[in-house]
């Protein structure tokens, strides 16, 4: 008999063992790349209404179409995202937001625009159930609200590049070749896709509250999910006229357009910080981030109703609570879902998703209606008691919430 011990085996490190980070950064490169169709075709709209036959309605309403779709397409993306591997999901966002972009790019009337971003809006019903599902089989418990930071803050970063490209790109080049370039960054985040890999569930070994994910749906009440869902598309409301008017509210408030350009960048990049440093900071009282969502939802009520007196002071604070406030909570709610929802990340994502993609949908057409009817300021102050009833409507789900 040999005495020789047995060579030892020697294992691979998990995918879980590796960090939930690298993956993380996959997810929220499909997030970008979702919404990227739909604020390249905004930041382009005036070139598009130039050189096309397509309306500024029609633009409208594509963008409208492009919510619309995300919002109404919720609850099938969720079991879509609770059942196919999560790289999957990531590939089908990527694939579909470069097909938005491109058959953008060769739009030359309403229904090419609006199919295009009827697409688009399709692969933008994915990120926030893949997100919540990656978030809760991948992420610690203690760094839950940093993480729906992270995705939160793909929604205030999406801008930018469409941005860019219609100073950089579009002048000399033209809108189509922007949209072209702009289809770059989901085929990139292909590349990344595979990082998305749940591995093994961190449920099964440790949840976000320590609850049993068997007993998880009956502990959260159906009635606080219906509230801060309801919640989430008034605030939306209110934080995106905001954000889709601002400009047209900052010259109306004596600025000049470069002046209030310049001011929405720093803006949205402010509104970013704002995310991710309000996740990392909720991780240390995970129980007070719905009273924070309130708090940053009533933030964004007032600076609306800032911008509404018309001078420049008043719309620099209020655009800068308006936007970097009241557009910052939006990862903290998805947070506070998926604690109220312990172990059903894809379903809390659906939940989110529904609530602010519905107030997304309604905001273009509705500000613009009022605005024309009654005039900015009026517009702008229905928007800020729109978004002081999601505050309301935040706050009542919270003392409805079950006790921890």
């Amino acid at each position: 008999m040999s005495t020789l011990a047995p060579t030892p085996i020697v294992r691979r490190p998990r995918p879980a063992d590796r960090g939930p980070w690298r993956g993380m950064g996959a997810v929220v490169a499909a997030a970008v790349a979702a919404m990227t169709p739909v604020f390249g075709v905004a930041a382009l709209a005036a070139p598009i209404e130039r050189g096309t036959e397509i309306s500024g309605t029609a633009v409208g309403l594509a963008l409208s179409g492009f919510f619309a779709v995300t919002a109404l397409g919720s609850g099938v993306a969720r079991r879509v995202a609770a059942r196919l591997p999560l790289p999957a999901v990531l590939l089908v966002i990527d694939l579909l937001a470069a097909a938005a972009l491109l058959l953008a790019a060769v739009a030359n009337g309403p229904a090419g625009l609006i199919g295009a971003l009827l697409i688009g809006g399709a692969a933008n019903t994915l990120p926030q159930p893949a997100a919540g599902r990656y978030v809760a089989a991948r992420v610690p418990g203690h760094r839950l609200s940093f993480a729906t930071g992270l995705v939160g803050a793909a929604l205030g970063a999406a801008p930018l590049l469409p941005g860019l490209l219609a100073g950089l790109v579009a002048g000399p080049y033209g809108w189509r070749t922007a949209l072209v370039t702009a289809a770059a960054f989901p085929v990139l985040a292909l590349c990344v896709a595979p990082l998305g890999r749940t591995g093994p569930a961190r449920q099964e070994e440790e949840s976000a509250t320590g609850k049993d994910d068997e007993t998880a749906p009956q502990a959260a009440d159906r009635r606080v999910l219906l509230l801060w869902t309801l919640a989430a598309g008034l605030a939306t409301v209110g934080s995106n006229s905001a954000a889709s008017y601002f400009i047209q509210i900052g010259t109306h408030s004596g600025l000049s357009t470069a002046t209030a350009g310049l001011m929405q960048s720093l803006a949205g990049v402010l509104a970013i910080a704002v995310r991710l440093t309000a996740g990392g900071v909720a991780d240390r009282e995970p129980r007070h981030n719905p009273a924070v969502v309130a708090a940053m939802m009533l933030s964004g009520a007032l600076g609306l109703a800032l911008t509404a007196f018309g001078t420049p002071v008043a719309f620099i604070v209020g655009a800068v609570l308006a936007v970097a406030g009241g557009w910052g909570w939006t990862g903290l709610l998805l947070a506070s879902v998926m604690r109220l929802l312990d172990g059903q990340g894809a379903r809390a994502g659906a939940w989110v998703q529904a609530g602010l993609f519905s107030g997304a949908a309604i905001t273009p057409f509705a500000f613009g209606a009022v605005a024309g009817a009654v005039g900015i300021p009026a517009a702008v102050l229905l928007a800020a008691v729109t978004a002081l009833a999601g505050t309301c409507t935040m706050a009542a789900g919270i003392l409805l919430r079950p006790s921890a």
